[in-house]
């Protein structure tokens, strides 16, 4: 397949996965919002507390998922079929083991753990030993069906991808409904509702996959020599979402220790506004990362570097557009989401979006390091330079900086991560730095000055208001995707956007 038709199949992908995500966003806002007030609030938060407690262990389930999610790729990449049915054979194997270790820890220490520390009302206990056993049972559900959903990914069925996580999404809202009908225990019959509808999407995929990937017919396949390459490949990826974790729910946590749970609402708000912007970039990459992979294992050096440029570029303007009518109307637009806006909201979600920005450019680096699978020396300097985030937070809110300050040691680590990517990188797969810094960093700096000037000095002399408001989104909008077209792109990459739109207006036009 040429290069050609690898762009648009990644543009074909993108705009999948962008409609996937805005029907599941639409549904999981109505959704989150109806079982609130079916549950009630103290329900509702034992649900969080005991659910969130299983959700812990999806750290090791993630870094197993990105594990599978390569080898899977890399296979399909060098065209060998039976080192694919290996990988998914030894892929289900594995997650079937870890299902069983988990399963176990979870009924040994989850429950001591939930009945003896946790703070649960008395006469809701029952109910929570229910959530916990219901929740511990989609949890491993869901993770033997990991190597389904890594498969349809590297094979880059976004189609199927999309419409099962579309499907998933309506599921959840008929147990919504049900849970409206429903004259059980509510609590209960909620997490109950929820296995079943893990149960049906399981079910999906590996309908999916057996109909479609030959690899996916399970057999007596294990490869332990692959299972140790595999598992090493995991561990090293765990320590850098583990330090990751740390990066982010520690610093809550200090904030907490130092600030109290009212900043912590702040900073609550910021993430789910970062979450939001965030989502449009990772469907983006999401979309790039087979190719990638594919290219390495193709050794299509050239090929991938141009992939990892784009998609470091791309995804970058992808939240710089979104981000800055947000940047520049923050309080405005908080307001008119929340009605009541909390103190410190309004700097946290400014600082996080940009971020959020900084470490877009580090997504297709994160890729390639997986596709060449060498990971312990990367994986130890990324992860370290990341902890580092933690105790430097710890020391700024000891000295009485501001809260607002943990963002910004944020920042300056996720600079200085992406500095430490891009110099590994070049003894991993020989990417060139200074071609990375000029057509990328340079890039996208002056893109981002260049947008944010019109649209700020407008700002400067308007007064507040809703035109005003309405007129500097707006502006933002315009100015931002003028300056990505004009001086962002290339003249190749002008060509191709120019060339969809008027295939697009033809279309229109004919019909």
């Amino acid at each position: 397949m040429d290069q050609t038709q690898n762009n648009k199949r990644i543009a074909k992908n993108t705009l999948l996965l962008y409609g996937r995500m805005l029907i599941t966003m639409l549904v999981a806002l109505y959704t989150s919002r109806g079982v609130l007030n079916t549950l009630g609030v103290v329900d509702y938060g034992i649900y969080n507390a005991v659910g969130g407690f299983v959700a812990m262990f999806t750290m090791i389930s993630g870094s197993f998922s990105s594990s599978f999610s390569r080898y899977l790729t890399y296979s399909l990449g060098q065209n060998d079929l039976d080192r694919l049915s290996e990988v998914f054979n030894t892929s289900m194997k594995t997650q079937y083991a870890l299902a069983f270790i988990i399963l176990l820890v979870g009924e040994i220490g989850g429950i001591w753990f939930l009945n003896e520390k946790m703070s649960v009302p008395e006469d809701r206990m029952y109910a929570a030993n229910w959530v916990f056993q219901l929740s511990l049972a989609a949890f491993v559900v869901n993770m033997t069906s990991t190597p389904y959903s890594a498969d349809v990914i590297s094979h880059e069925k976004m189609d199927a991808y999309a419409y099962i996580s579309i499907a998933d999404a309506l599921l959840k809202l008929a147990v919504v409904f049900l849970l409206f009908i429903s004259s059980a225990d509510k609590l209960i019959s909620y997490s109950f509702l929820l296995l079943i509808e893990s149960i049906i999407i399981r079910e999906t995929y590996h309908f999916y996959c057996i109909k479609h990937f030959a690899e996916c017919r399970l057999t007596k396949k294990f490869d332990g020599s692959l299972f140790k390459e595999m598992l090493g490949f995991a561990g090293w990826n765990f320590f850098g979402v583990s330090t990751n974790v740390l990066r982010d729910q520690g610093v809550n946590m200090i904030i907490n220790v130092f600030c109290g749970p009212a900043v912590n609402a702040a900073r609550g708000v910021a993430c789910q506004v970062n979450a939001a912007v965030s989502a449009f970039a990772v469907n983006f990459t999401t979309a790039l990362n087979p190719q990638i992979i594919k290219s390495y294992a193709n050794g299509d050096r050239e090929y991938m570097f141009k992939l990892i440029f784009k998609g470091a570029r791309f995804s970058c303007y992808l939240l710089l557009f979104l981000s800055l009518p947000i940047l520049l109307e923050t309080p405005a637009i908080l307001k008119l989401w929340l009605k009541i806006l909390p103190d410190h909201s309004v700097l946290f979600t400014r600082l996080m979006l940009i971020a959020a920005i900084c470490d877009s450019l580090a997504n297709p680096l994160i890729i390639a390091a997986q596709a060449n699978g060498r990971l312990r020396t990367y994986a130890l300097v990324v992860g370290i330079i990341s902890v580092f985030n933690f105790p430097c937070s710890y020391v700024a809110m000891r000295l009485g900086w501001i809260p607002e300050s943990t963002v910004c040691i944020s920042i300056f680590f996720i600079i200085v991560c992406l500095l430490a990517r891009i110099y590994l990188l070049k003894g991993m797969i020989g990417l060139p730095p200074f071609k990375f810094c000029r057509k990328v960093i340079l890039n996208v700096f002056i893109v981002a000055l260049l947008s944010y000037m019109f649209p700020y000095l407008l700002s400067n002399q308007l007064n507040e208001g809703f035109m005003s408001f309405v007129i500097i989104c707006l502006s933002s909008f315009v100015s931002s995707a003028f300056v990505m077209f004009y001086i962002g792109c290339s003249k190749s990459e002008r060509a191709v956007i120019l060339s969809v739109v008027k295939k697009y207006m033809n279309k229109k036009n004919s019909h």
